[in-house]
């Protein structure tokens, strides 16, 4: 197995805080060291929603250490794949990049019970782009 990541993912939500570090953690537990991954908000947040730390934990991912990032062009330029949930047209576009757009309910200011169902529709979406980054690596 090499070193060098096969791809780069980068989740981009608003404030950095709540879905797209879960995305992030997901896709570092769940590919390990064989994809690099990034996330960043259009306005960071103060902290990780601490729900979402929560919610995480208790499928065994820990985010609590995390800080929310701004997003930067570098980001988005040294990744392959850009994954939107809902930052709207805050992030910059450039050729070559794969766009996806995940339309996710916001977790902020939602307690655990609320972020549970958010968190596993991320789960299940992350599957399915590493499922995806896969095949086309078989390509």
């Amino acid at each position: 197995m090499s070193a060098t990541p096969l791809v780069s993912v980068l989740f981009v939500c608003v404030h950095n805080a709540g879905r797209s570090q879960m995305a992030a953690g997901f896709l570092s537990q769940l590919a390990g060291d064989r994809i690099e991954v990034r996330s960043a908000g259009s306005i960071p947040g103060e902290q990780v929603n601490p729900a979402a730390v929560e919610a995480m934990r208790e499928v065994g991912v820990d985010i609590a250490g995390r800080q929310p990032k701004l997003l930067t062009t570098e980001a988005v330029q040294a990744s392959d794949y850009v994954i939107t949930m809902g930052c709207g047209d805050a992030c910059p576009v450039f050729p070559g990049k794969k766009y996806l757009d995940w339309a996710l309910e916001d977790p902020a200011g939602k307690g655990v019970e609320s972020v549970r169902p958010i968190r596993d529709e991320i789960k299940a979406r992350v599957e399915n782009l590493i499922g995806e980054i896969d095949a086309g690596q078989e390509a």
